[in-house]
Order: C-alpha cells, then structure tokens, then sequence
C-alpha cells in the first residue's frame, strides 16, 4: 500500500514528497503524480514511483491511485473547474479503496466570504458525501505570496487593501509538512484544520522586510478598487487582480488570522516572517 500525492509537480505537491521522505517514508511507499511525469524524474531516480495523473482524466487517476492506502488531494489551481476536477479525484480514490484522503481546502471555507471558499466548501461536501474517510487542511496564505515580490517592495514599496487586518501565512514547506503528518499518523480521519502561521499586519510586513533589508519600505494603504486597478497595471488579469485586491479586502475584515493548528500538525512554531524574509532576500544575492 502506498501514500499518493497529487500535484507532485507543482510546488506544494513537490514538498509534501520531500516532507514525507524525511519523515522516513520508504521511497516506494511514495507515488508521485503529476500531468507531466518528465518534471519528477528527479523524485524517480530516488525510488519515488512516478504516475500520470490528470484531474480531467478519470482514467489515468484510476491507474495513478492503483494500491493506494491514503491520497493527498492537492486542490487544483484552476478556478471554476475545481469541482468537477476534484470529483473526479475523489471518485478515482473511492474506487480504488483508500482509507484516507486528505484535501488542501481553504482557510474558513464554510464562513468565508471570498469567492474562493465556494468550490473548496463544495470540494468538502462532495467528500463527506463520498464516504470516504477523509481529513481537511484548510491551508492558509502561502508567506512566498509576499517573499516572493520582495524586489518590488524595496523598489516601490508595499501597497494593499489589508488595513491593519492580520493574515496568518507561513511558508509552502510548513503546510508540506502538516500534509506529511497527517498522511502518516492516525486519528486524523474527520479532522478539519485550520492551517495559519504567525500573524502579522501589513505594516509590519513592511517593518520587517526594512529591518532585515536594511533599507526602508512603507506601507500604502489604499481602497480595495484602487488596488485591483494598480495590480492590473502591473500586469495582472481582471479577474486575478480583482481576486488579490478582493483577498486583502477579508484579510482588513479580518478573515484570515487563524489559530494553531498548524503548530500542533507540524510540533513546532511555524516558520517566523522574519526568517521566511531573511530567506528571500539570501536567495536573490
């Protein structure tokens, strides 16, 4: 029998393979899928078994979750598919009789209210329909949303919709590893957790990256329209600009400052926002 991971090529998929690793999972327990298996060759040289799997192609998640005894549901990054796409996981997973599914849902689905939430809330009714036992991990904001504009930052500063609203982010190897746990522990069947790192403001964002920097960036608070227009100047899409601005539009009505569960997954503190900085800003020296 064999744990599944699902979006292995993708970055979170990837680490939840690395997580389980090192938590000494033998390398052939793991099956690592993806639609372009050419991308984990690497992960295939190091005894991982490598499958195909498309979420629109029931076919091949049959035959990827061939032996399986738990399956990590990555969610899909395509919005308005996700349903049927994770539909056709879950079915895939039930016929193939794996006694555990776990899926990355979003944080507060059932209260939230960012268009985002709907499909993973209904992902999470279609599993409770399924029978299948299964564990939520309503992920959190990933912390390489904002490390990852550092550059932009120290160049133009910080602008958002966030107020003084608290986001709860911690880093994408985090939630890997709280991934990791549950696949490999039990009494999680059931579970729905809340999954956030340290909370922090805007501001102090801002705060930080200066500190760790050394040179000084500031916070622009500005109205939630503005800051799609800003972001679609930028160069992003209509309707993704309208999703971030929307995003820090929750985040001030303070929707996104959760609690710990995912210390408690992963034993530890979750990753500091001045680490995941300091990281950053390593890796573009």
């Amino acid at each position: 029998m064999s744990i599944v991971v699902t979006g292995a090529t993708g970055h979170l998929g990837r680490l939840v393979v690395e997580a389980l690793l090192a938590r000494g999972v033998p390398a052939d327990q793991i099956v690592a899928t993806g639609r372009r298996v050419e991308a984990l060759a690497d992960l295939q040289d190091r005894g991982v078994t490598v499958r195909r799997a498309d979420y629109t192609d029931p076919d091949s998640l049959r035959a990827a979750f061939a032996g399986a005894e738990k399956v990590l549901l990555v969610s899909s990054s395509e919005v308005g598919q996700r349903l049927p796409q994770h539909r056709n996981v879950i079915s895939a997973a039930k016929d193939a009789g794996v006694r555990l599914i776990a899926y990355t849902s979003f944080p507060h689905a059932d209260t939230s209210t960012l268009p985002l939430a709907a499909e993973h809330l209904a992902t999470e009714q279609v599993l409770v329909e399924s029978g299948v036992p299964h564990v939520v991990l309503r992920n959190g904001w990933y912390i390489e949303n904002y490390t990852g504009q550092l550059a932009t930052y120290l160049e133009h500063g910080i602008v958002g919709s966030a107020g003084t609203g608290k986001v709860s982010a911690a880093p994408r190897a985090d939630f890997a590893e709280a991934a990791a746990a549950v696949l490999t522990q039990d009494g999680h069947d059931g579970a729905v957790y809340e999954l956030g790192g340290e909370a922090f403001t805007m501001p102090e964002l801002a705060a930080t990256v200066s500190a760790v920097t050394g040179r000084h960036v500031a916070y622009t608070d500005v109205p939630v329209e503005q800051y799609a227009q800003i972001l679609v100047g930028a160069g992003l899409p209509e309707p993704a600009a309208a999703l971030f601005a929307d995003f820090d539009r929750a985040v001030a009505d303070g929707e996104h400052h959760v609690g710990d569960d995912l210390a408690t997954l992963i034993g530890r503190a979750p990753t500091p926002l001045a680490d995941a900085v300091a990281a950053a800003a390593a890796r573009q020296q």
